[in-house]
């Protein structure tokens, strides 16, 4: 038995040009969704040659990369603090974990320098091993997730694999052109909160644009928005700007705006308001009749500044 722990009984787990669109309502939670890749990218996307050092960096709870502080087991089995928080026993050899960190390993990496995770989509960079993690999370060359917000999809990939994916598997409507005039519809428009209506993709100046079409409630009032994004990056995306309109009875009201890029969740851009929001009642004026369906016809178009 090693010194200052006991045998822990429990079993560990193994872990190894006029189109109308209707509602669509979110379908599934994020955290019940399996995690996926989009064609063509694995799981670890350029990672480097492997060697002994690089071995023993890996968790053998959950297989990351490990960083300050890392733990050890009476034993000297190694693992990361999520790990360590999650368990109460090593789950190499199952002896009781105490407060003990590695200080020699966590000074082996100080002098590591490694390649981008990213470098086979391009990243062709190399970091010191504790700089690493913090490029990675803001690397141009990384996945973007998937646009379509009305299941909250968890698949990655490049801008090629996500087209090819939303238009596979979410069976989104594709267009060519740098305008577009679409209506909207719902049955019941008294009913806004959080519903979502099929995306809509633009090929524009031989790049992709989200069009986004959503009901919440913002405060106490019921609205509908409509706003863009563009698939790519932040940089990428202010080289373009957009407008959106929806008029009726010789009214009208319009949007301008800068696409906001994937790298903002839909969620983020419904929050910060920035796109065409309709409160409800005008929305129903605009649809005519007697108010009691959504029929809101919005137009706009994109150009390059």
């Amino acid at each position: 038995m090693a010194p200052g722990g006991g045998f822990c009984k429990e079993v560990i787990e193994s872990r190894t040009k006029f189109m109308n669109y209707e509602i669509s309502m979110p379908k599934a939670d994020k955290s019940s969704t399996p995690a996926k890749t989009a064609a063509g990218l694995g799981e670890k996307h350029g990672m480097p040659s492997r060697n002994g050092v690089h071995d023993l960096l890996e968790c053998p709870g959950c297989t990351s990369l490990m960083y300050p502080p890392i733990h050890q087991c009476p034993n000297g089995h190694t693992l990361c603090t999520n790990c360590k928080r999650r368990h109460n026993c090593c789950p190499t050899c199952q002896y009781e974990l105490g407060n003990i960190r590695c200080l020699a390993l966590e000074k082996v990496a100080e002098s590591l320098e490694l390649p981008c995770r990213y470098q086979s989509l391009g990243c062709h960079d190399i970091f010191p091993y504790y700089s690493k993690l913090n490029h990675e999370q803001h690397c141009r060359f990384r996945p973007y997730n998937c646009p379509y917000a009305s299941c909250e999809c968890s698949v990655t990939g490049d801008i090629p694999a996500l087209v090819a994916h939303l238009k596979e598997d979410h069976m989104v409507d594709m267009h060519d052109g740098c305008t577009f005039n679409h209506r909207y519809v719902k049955s019941n428009p008294h009913e806004v909160e959080n519903a979502m209506w099929m995306l809509t993709v633009f090929n524009c100046f031989g790049r992709q644009f989200c069009l986004h079409f959503e009901a919440f409630s913002l405060g106490m009032a019921p609205v509908y928005m409509a706003f863009l994004r563009f698939m790519g990056e932040d940089n990428e995306a202010k080289k373009f700007n957009y407008t959106l309109e929806v008029s009726a009875f010789g009214r009208k009201l319009a949007w301008q705006g800068v696409p906001r890029s994937i790298r903002d969740s839909h969620r983020k851009v419904r929050e910060s308001q920035d796109g065409l929001i309709i409160p409800k009642s005008l929305a129903l004026f605009f649809s005519g009749g007697d108010r009691q369906e959504l029929k809101l016809r919005i137009t706009g178009r994109i150009w390059k500044v």
